[in-house]
């Protein structure tokens, strides 16, 4: 039986605009009212993600930048894995890089990150890896198709999960994830089953068990009511 649900943000519970999709929030509710473990993972900052669970209404345990900052419940230690120091000597590096092209790149809630960096997507992400790889720096760089993100290669939603798991007493074959981003691959390989909605990126759709006829936010209603049929045929 699937006793937790991890689920990405953007692009999987919203719409291409990042508006919450109002039927994902319903279906979540109805996970969280029958004691199914909800978990919100995103690259979004740790602020950012409690917010975003009280208005929905789950318990608060979060995956936060990709894997670099996690947390189980409002009131658990938050647990930071990811080293940020790497990323951000990276960003300088790309910065003074795209810099001479005339492109200006500006760190994303950078007050508020304690794991990885963020900024907006001014630039090809695979021009950015080029110069990571030509210098040789020890950083992942992910596109979201929201954000360009720096982060510690050996962290992701998938190791994340992982240890998550462990803190609530599950198997990760008793976890559903469900994703659409680059991001979320690792966290789909890793769950017991992993859902790309339909607007997933290739890489991503082909690291899943299923992929949703829907897209978007209605994709996530899709799986969900895929998987946990009995909690909605009622």
């Amino acid at each position: 039986m699937l006793k937790a649900l991890v689920t990405d943000v953007d692009g999987t519970i919203t719409d291409r605009r990042r508006r919450i999709n109002t039927e994902a929030i319903e279906a979540i509710r109805v996970l969280v009212d029958t004691g199914i473990e909800v978990v919100l993972a995103s690259g979004n900052t740790v602020c950012f993600m409690d917010g975003l669970c009280r208005m929905i209404g789950t318990d608060g345990t979060i995956i936060s930048e990709n894997g670099g900052a996690y947390r189980r419940g409002f009131e658990g230690p938050l647990h930071i894995p990811g080293d940020q120091e790497a990323a951000l000597e990276a960003f300088e590096v790309l910065k003074d890089h795209f810099a001479k092209e005339g492109v200006r790149l500006e760190l994303l809630s950078a007050q508020y990150r304690f794991a990885d960096v963020a900024f907006a997507r001014k630039i090809d992400p695979d021009a950015a890896r080029a110069v990571i790889r030509d210098h040789r720096l020890p950083v992942l760089l992910l596109d979201t198709r929201f954000a360009i993100h720096l982060q510690d290669p050996g962290v992701n939603k998938g190791t994340a999960m992982r240890d998550l798991a462990g803190e609530m007493g599950l198997h990760l074959n008793e976890i559903l994830a469900i994703g659409d981003s680059e991001n979320d691959i690792e966290m789909l390989r890793a769950a017991g089953v992993g859902v790309a909605v339909a607007n997933a990126l290739e890489p991503t759709r082909s690291a899943a068990d299923w992929v949703t006829q829907e897209a978007y936010g209605d994709g996530f209603v899709e799986a969900v009511k895929k998987y946990y049929p009995d909690l909605f045929s009622r």
